[in-house]
Order: structure tokens, then sequence, then C-alpha cells
């Protein structure tokens, strides 16, 4: 257990202002994609996105439309 303990150890004094960006923006990104995720896998929103299903064959198909 030691020997784990030695391994996960973080010198916090030591670290540089790359190492803090760089956790900074790891914690913000994984906090960002848990709310991201759950949001899409509410049961409550899935009739929003369900009524958006179409979106993007609509697009494409006005696209197509407006070129010939």
């Amino acid at each position: 257990m030691n020997n784990l303990r030695e391994y996960f150890h973080t010198n916090w004094a030591a670290m540089t202002l790359h190492d803090w960006l760089g956790l900074i923006i790891t914690v913000g990104a994984f906090l960002g994609m848990v709310w991201i995720y759950s949001y899409a896998f509410n049961p409550k929103n899935k009739d929003r996105f369900e009524s958006q299903r179409q979106i993007p064959f609509d697009e494409e198909n006005s696209d197509s439309e407006n070129e010939k």
C-alpha cells in the first residue's frame, strides 16, 4: 500500500504554471463532459432531441435544392 501511495504522490508546491493550467483544463473538460452526458441522456430531454432528429437531413436537402 505504501508503494502505491508513493506512486500517486503529487508535490503540489513544485507544480509549474503549465502543470496548473493542464490540471484546470483537464478537470474542466471532465466536468463539462459529465454535464453534457447527464443533459443528453436525461429522459426529460428526450422529446426535445427527438423533435430535432431530422435537422441534418433537412439542411442537406435544402442545400442541394439551392444548387440546382
